[in-house]
């Protein structure tokens, strides 16, 4: 996983308009807050009038309730799964998932922030798995400020229902939508047992998923040009128990310490050019390992997997030193389902006042860079504080939301399917490893030009789309750089400093967390 924000921006770039810090900090446009000219006492109690519907009380549902219920707003959330906290997590994605800065900033805005990380685990960098068995760590960032975390699903999940129904939010579990009705404003759900009932509804929200019931309800009332771009690769999980689950003879080989197999500050990759392995740490010592491989076609391909025993003799050849860290393999890999990949975009998130979509159900996107989440809390904070300027003009914010978030969507859409390629296959190639040894001299030498990209989306809260435009005009000055001295010991470090200089504007101010 499983995504942005210009307001978070502290550089003007385009027809940006005039804007207007708001709570924590997220500019609001001048122009929805000058259309309210409601006295702050008098706006809380309208606020307090309007009752959000919210379809999905999953990460990013359940983030955004809470956040609309302390800003004063009534809000009712419908899940279809039960209630985690009673029935256990049934997860429908990857266990663990990627919390960077944009996802932090979002939790520091709900009060969270010291909460999960108190529940995560910290990763520094890749550890990149060669087939030699040899390995190597590549960091994220400049140093343990720069870092990213492993979170569990289920865990933060829960934390989220709490924090929301303590703000006040009604939860309704396991209840299903089965239709809405747009110009009568009503919805219809179900509950486990089929059973059917009608509600009335104001403002709607979908925050329910990459299969999104709202949005197939919204597209059937009227198109929303969707259009999924499935990228041909699949994925399947499998598990690292802690090390004390593992034989001693296995672990010396491995590198862990404590209770983990593995080096637990890392996000380990195993990178076979065209497919990969990778493993993400979990709090109680085991890891989460996700193979990724084309879905159809020659070997290797799941197609070409059909059991177990196939699998064990795949990766004993390609990932010989992964496999016996995996005790469960067959048991896993017989009994995990294989899950898709694809890119969501639509032309239109809303209908005009009435409905929006948010999070992965507006703009799923595939998990190789570890934004999904992250983009999808930057969605909230921007939704929450848009709402809590015009609570009465749900109409023109809807639209602003889409207009301030739609490019940084599809600009992580993109960075997320060309950081496959990286991962994949680029991390084990000198040319690559050339450019980022090149770039970290350029980091040293010319902060206020030179960021590398995966450090803007990753360390920052510049817009997706700054990110991605600066991330290629870096690209092309490195490119030119190596095409005339590809030995980076034989470049002038203090020219090629020059150079990004005069080619490119300063950074903006960058901030973190």
């Amino acid at each position: 996983m499983p995504n942005s924000s210009a307001p978070h921006a502290n550089a003007s770039h385009g027809n940006t308009p005039a804007t207007q810090n708001g709570p924590s900090g997220i500019a609001v446009p001048l122009r929805l807050r000058n259309s309210e000219r409601i006295p702050l006492s008098d706006r809380s109690m309208a606020q307090q009038t309007i009752t959000i519907t919210i379809i999905g009380g999953g990460l990013v549902g359940a983030l955004l309730a809470q956040q609309l219920a302390q800003r004063g707003f009534a809000v009712e959330v419908y899940e279809k799964r039960p209630d985690p906290r009673l029935s256990g997590f049934l997860g429908g994605r990857s266990i663990n998932l990627a919390l960077a800065e944009r996802g932090l900033q979002a939790l520091r805005t709900a009060g969270l922030a010291d909460d999960v990380l108190q529940r995560a685990v910290m990763m520094r960098g890749r550890m990149v798995h060669g087939r030699d068995g040899n390995s190597g760590l590549q960091r994220y960032g400049v140093d343990d400020s720069e870092v990213i975390w492993s979170v569990s699903r289920g865990a933060l999940n829960m934390l989220l229902l709490d924090a929301a129904e303590a703000a006040g939010v009604q939860f309704h579990f396991e209840q299903s939508l089965v239709s809405a009705d747009f110009d009568a404003q009503r919805i219809r759900l179900a509950d486990a047992a089929g059973v059917e009932r009608e509600l009335p509804v104001g403002m709607l929200i979908g925050a329910d998923g990459a299969g999104s019931a709202v949005r197939a309800t919204m597209n059937a009332h009227s198109p929303l040009g969707e259009r999924i771009e499935s990228l041909g690769h699949a994925y399947k999980e499998l598990e690292i128990p802690p090390a004390g689950e593992l034989p001693v003879g296995v672990l010396q080989l491995s590198g862990g310490h404590d209770q983990y197999a593995l080096e637990p500050h890392a996000l380990h990759i195993w990178p076979r050019g065209g497919y990969m392995c990778i493993a993400l740490p979990n709090t109680e010592g085991s890891f989460t390992v996700t193979l990724f491989l084309p879905a159809q076609g020659a070997a290797p391909s799941f197609a070409t997997l059909p059991d177990a025993m196939a699998a064990a003799a795949f990766f004993s050849e390609q990932f010989p030193d992964l496999l016996p860290l995996i005790p469960r393999f067959s048991e896993d890999f017989d009994s995990h389902p294989v899950g898709t990949l694809s890119t969501l975009y639509l032309q239109r998130w809303h209908l005009d006042g009435r409905a929006l979509l948010i999070g992965d159900a507006a703009h799923a996107i595939v998990p190789f860079h570890g934004q999904g989440m992250n983009c999808g809390f930057e969605d909230t904070v921007v939704l929450a504080n848009l709402l809590a300027a015009a609570p009465n003009d749900s109409a023109e914010v809807f639209a602003e939301f889409q207009r301030v978030r739609q490019p940084n969507a599809d600009a992580i859409a993109t960075m997320a399917l060309e950081n496959y390629v990286e991962m994949r296959d680029s991390v084990a190639d000198p040319h690559y490893l050339a450019k980022r040894e090149l770039g970290a001299l350029l980091a040293e030498r010319a902060p206020q030009h030179y960021m590398a990209r995966y450090r803007l989306v990753t360390f920052s809260h510049v817009p997706y789309a700054y990110a991605l435009e600066r991330g290629r005009a870096q690209d092309r000055l490195l490119e030119q750089l190596l095409r005339d001295t590809p030995n980076v010991a034989d470049i002038d470090i203090e020219a090629a400093a020059r150079l990004f200089r005069s080619n490119l504007e300063p950074l903006p101010r960058l901030r973190h967390g």
